[in-house]
This record gives C-alpha cells, structure tokens and sequence, in this order.
C-alpha cells in the first residue's frame, strides 16, 4: 500500500524527486553541500582514532579545539592522536593545556609523563607520573 502517492509515480516505480531527495540525505538540498557540524567533526574524528588513522583524525579535532577550546575530551584525544601519530611536541602541549585548565585531570598528568619518557626526558617524567598514581590512588612503592 502507497501512503504518499506524490513519492510515486502511476506505475509504482519511485518519482524521479524521490531519488533526487535519497541522494542527498546529508545536503542542505540539492545541489548544497552539507556543512559538517563540530559535534559530527568529534564523531567522526572519534571513528578514525578507533581506525588507528592519528594523522587524519588530529587535523580533524585540531579543528574541534579551535571550535570548543573550553572542552577537555576533543583536546585530550588530540593528544593521543598526536602521542600515537609520534608528533610528541604537539602532543605535550595539547596536555600542558589541558592540565592548565583542569588540574585533576589524571590521565592528563598520566599521557604527559608517558610523552615526556618517550621523548627521553625520564626525569621530567617522573612528577607527574607520581602525580597521576595519586591522582588514581594507586601508591608508589620504593623499593
């Protein structure tokens, strides 16, 4: 049974619109690209992370950082992006920044002493690897 005889055409078959309207589900309308919001920019930079794609997923939240600075998520996996992609500057930065504005963000204190001993700086490392077992309860035991 047909509901909406406009999206038919007399032999059943499909109208020409209809086809017209499927192609274009993400535009704005026919012909008009669809401009992709930040929170579809996280979804999909989310997806390439999980793809283990860094390097396009990084472009893509750098963007989101610049959209919605004030937020500790898209910055934070831009700093794995950047761990993972072994851009360890930019990712130490990402992390200086988001430790700045929240101070207990223990995974925080936890990647940038991970990224400082991959770049070979232990001794800078160690604070705030300490810090983040605080910050986790876990308890350094010297041995």
């Amino acid at each position: 049974m047909i509901d909406n005889f406009n999206d038919y055409q007399p032999d059943g078959t499909p109208a020409a619109d209809r086809w017209a309207t499927a192609l274009h589900l993400f535009d704005n309308g026919v012909g008009v690209p669809h401009e992709e919001t930040t929170a579809e920019r996280w979804e999909r930079a989310g997806l390439l992370f999980e793809a283990k794609d860094y390097i396009t997923a990084a472009k893509l939240l750098t963007a989101v950082v610049e959209e919605v600075p004030e937020q500790t998520a898209p910055r934070l996996l831009l700093a794995r992006a950047y761990y993972h992609s072994a851009q360890l500057r930019r990712a130490e930065e990402q992390l200086r920044k988001v430790i700045d504005r929240d101070p207990v963000e223990h995974y925080a204190h936890l990647m940038l002493g991970r990224t400082l001993e991959r770049q070979g700086r232990a001794d800078e490392a160690a604070p705030w690897l300490r810090m983040a077992a605080a910050f986790s309860g876990e308890l350094a035991v010297d041995g």
